[in-house]
């Protein structure tokens, strides 16, 4: 198993080093000037000098690159050339709420996901299972902006319960969580379709295991078959996903974020895209790869140590 955790921990050092690499030469692979780009081309060549100097884009670009790499591993990002702050320091102050935001998503789709595709396998092909199953594949099919804003228009601005835009405030833990309640939701929608099919499936794979007919064989109650037995076993693949879940919720939430104006790394940025600031956007980025890979880490390691399968598979491959 430490051999296992090594190989992943490896190629996980190895894809975010690729990336940075990719993001250290953004600049250079968008077309166009950067300089001229972000100050206008009526800029003077003696003021645009001094940006490209500040920019680091006078040196080689092999120079650049490892510079960027050397930079990202101890923490600094570069500066961001709007307001001339740290951009370590942006993001830390913006990822916090994006953290929240994602972490509630996910919850959401949990728990929300779970029991729709219990209750789905429980009434298999009967009419309740096939009616989630339209519902469920159609919020696996809705974009996270579109639920949004359609949750902003029925619940903020026709019903008035929830607050439009905004994160409240966290000495006012009830209005932090109302201005939490709309976003969350439209994040958590598409997965909340994905993992009520996927318990589904697993529940009825499971069902139809060795194992369980001999459980009922003996005369083991269903509830008990059901719960305690088959859900058991159903719910470890879900925990493969919800690796990709939660870096696909990071991701999804800068258009979130946008709609309900929450200053978070998402806002972060998209605002730094319009402005062309590139190391808020190459940071930015380079935050939420890294969030990605280590909640993918995560979730495969967590799921080789649940399954006992996985662990007869490694340990007769060391054999």
């Amino acid at each position: 198993m430490l051999k296992y955790l090594g190989t992943r921990l490896v190629m996980a050092f190895v894809v975010i080093v690729i990336v940075i690499t990719f993001l250290a030469l953004l600049v250079h692979l968008i077309p166009g000037n950067p300089v001229t780009t972000i100050m206008g081309p009526r800029a003077s060549p003696a003021l645009a000098q001094i940006v490209r100097h500040d920019m680091n884009l006078d040196r080689p670009i092999p120079v650049q690159v490892w510079d960027f790499i050397t930079g990202a591993f101890r923490g600094n990002l570069g500066v961001d050339f709007v307001s001339n702050l740290s951009v370590t320091s942006l993001i830390a102050n913006a990822l916090p709420q994006t953290l929240a935001l994602a972490f509630t998503s996910l919850f959401i789709a949990v728990g929300l996901g779970v029991p729709v595709g219990v209750y789905a396998a429980k009434h298999v092909n009967g009419a309740a299972d096939r009616l989630l199953a339209v519902v469920s594949v159609s919020f696996i099919t809705m974009p996270a902006f579109v639920v949004g804003l359609l949750l902003l228009l029925a619940f903020s601005v026709h019903i008035h319960v929830f607050p439009a835009i905004g994160t409240g405030s966290l000495s006012a833990p009830g209005d932090y969580l109302r201005h939490l309640v709309l976003p969350a939701c439209a994040l958590a929608l598409t997965w909340i379709g994905y993992i009520g099919r996927l318990v589904r499936a697993n529940m009825l794979e499971v069902l139809g295991e060795p194992h369980i007919r001999t459980a009922r064989a003996h005369g083991v109650r269903d509830g008990v078959v059901f719960y305690r037995l088959a859900l058991k076993n159903a719910l470890i693949p879900v925990v493969a996903v919800l690796g990709v879940g939660l870096g696909s919720l990071i991701g999804g939430a800068i258009f979130v974020e946008v709609i309900f104006a929450r200053p978070g790394i998402g806002s972060l940025i998209y605002n730094a895209i319009l402005e062309r600031n590139y190391p808020v956007v190459r940071g930015g980025v380079l935050v939420v790869a890294i969030l990605f890979v280590f909640a993918n880490l995560a979730a495969d390691i967590v799921y080789r140590f649940l399954d006992p399968r996985v662990r007869v598979e490694l340990q007769n491959v060391k054999r």
